[in-house]
């Protein structure tokens, strides 16, 4: 027997469970299925659990302040097991927040994993559903590599599941992940080599953004290794691991090796050909606009297409897909032009809208960039100072803001508000005409010349 549903969401990860709410809310008879925890990589594996982690180092970091303001601190050492636990407990209950939303908007959740019998069919553990709207929202998974000894390593998945605090820790990566785990761990007292196969971290980012991060990452005593690879990977009869890079230098007596190079998407197992999509030669799926795939009445949200891999822009495409097909807003859809994002590095990075070349590769001599460096209060009063950068991009004579980038103590909390600004068209007079808010860091984007 195949029951029937309005909608089958396939995924209750950021971008399923806010379409499925939004559209049992709207009256739709909702399906979710998912084969493992509710909140998908962002609440189990990803954002949520890393920034408690990176609160945590944050705490430690500012430990080591305490002295310069006055503080007379004995510092007993750090409960990795404690952190873990109050983690663990947080990520129990936002699950049962779940729980409680999915069954007060009427969305049936279903465990198991699925795949489609036809274009407006799946199969999950023997049962058959219907439906004549079907999203995808499978999320990503991390990429494996073929290296010699790389399955003695673990990836993002296997960090949070540490049961101990490794004494050194080598990560291989230069994006977000392997920045930001790097970042906590350091702070946390671990020994941390980062290993780049280009020249920075965070190539894809601002170069003078990535270029301070890089600097400050150096100076906090993380080990990185620029131009470089793994060459293979060995045990030792203590258990610690041998690595060899392909320069020629080699970690010894490593604890933890940790791959962050990268995510695929979760498509394998679904078999998209008995629903007559195809995916790209890397696993995505292909989206229009309006979230629609090559099939009709088959979407994607999130990780599983070429977007921003970032969970309110899949919690943002998924709740507007909703709308759109079961509120009689036929119009709406994701505007994926001028996403702010963060990254959770020591410091802190926030960005939005255009670097500055590919500004100038758009806009030639008419981009006009203004910066600004210093140093925060807060650390400046210390021995410890940690550096701030902002960067404005403006465009024309009416000098729109088109870029906006910062490191910094608070730099995650302050670019919200501007990135408003921004996706408003806010011009630089406009930033000048703002009073400042003194003494602060987000002054300074109102205070540039």
């Amino acid at each position: 027997m195949t029951r029937a549903f309005d909608f089958i969401v396939i995924g209750g990860g950021s971008g399923g469970l806010a379409a499925s709410k939004r559209a049992g809310d709207h009256g739709a008879r909702v399906l979710m299925v998912e084969s493992a925890a509710l909140g998908g990589t962002c609440v189990n594996v990803g954002c949520v659990p890393k920034k408690i982690m990176w609160f945590g180092a944050s705490i430690a970091q500012t430990l080591e302040l305490a002295a310069d303001y006055g503080f007379d601190i004995e510092r007993r050492g750090f409960d990795w097991s404690r952190l873990v636990s109050s983690r663990e407990a947080y990520i129990r209950r936002i699950h049962s927040a779940y729980d409680s939303s999915l069954s007060t908007s009427g969305v049936t959740l279903v465990k198991g994993h699925a795949h489609f019998i036809d274009r407006q069919a799946i199969a999950v553990e023997g049962q058959h559903y219907s439906a004549p709207h079907i999203l995808i929202s499978t999320g990503a998974r991390p990429s494996q590599i073929e290296t010699p000894g790389a399955e003695l390593g673990i990836d993002s998945d296997g960090f949070f599941a540490l049961k101990h605090q490794p004494e050194r820790l080598t990560i291989v990566g230069a994006g977000y992940i392997a920045v930001e785990i790097a970042g906590l761990m350091n702070q946390l007292g671990t020994q941390v080599d980062l290993i780049l196969r280009r020249s920075h971290v965070l190539m894809n980012f601002d170069h003078e953004i990535a270029e301070t991060l890089h600097q400050q990452m150096q100076d906090s005593g993380i080990t990185l290794h620029p131009h470089d690879t793994v060459k293979q990977v060995s045990r030792n009869p203590d258990q610690t691991l041998d690595i060899e890079l392909n320069s020629g230098t080699r970690i010894s007596d490593c604890d933890q090796l940790l791959w962050a190079i990268g995510r695929r998407p979760n498509t394998d197992s679904l078999e998209l050909a008995a629903a007559g999509i195809e995916p790209d030669d890397g696993g995505f799926i292909s989206v229009d606009d309006y979230q629609n795939t090559m099939v009709p009445g088959i979407y994607a949200v999130g990780d599983v297409t070429r977007g921003p891999a970032l969970t309110p822009v899949a919690v943002a495409a998924g709740r507007r897909l909703a709308s759109r097909l079961f509120d009689n807003q036929p119009e709406l859809k994701m505007d994926y032009d001028t996403i702010p994002t963060v990254v959770f590095s020591h410091p802190p990075i926030g960005t939005v809208g255009l670097t500055e070349a590919e500004a100038e590769a758009l806009h030639g001599d008419q981009v006009k960039i203004y910066r600004s460096r210093f140093t925060p209060m807060f650390s400046a009063v210390t021995r410890h100072r940690e550096p701030c950068f902002m960067k404005l991009i403006t465009v024309g004579p009416e000098e729109r803001v088109i870029g906006l980038h910062l490191i910094g103590l608070g730099a995650d909390e302050i670019l919200q508000g501007f990135a408003v600004a921004i996706k408003m068209g806010a011009t630089k007079q406009q930033f000048d005409n703002t009073v400042a808010i003194h003494p602060t860091s987000g002054e300074e984007f109102v205070t540039m010349v």
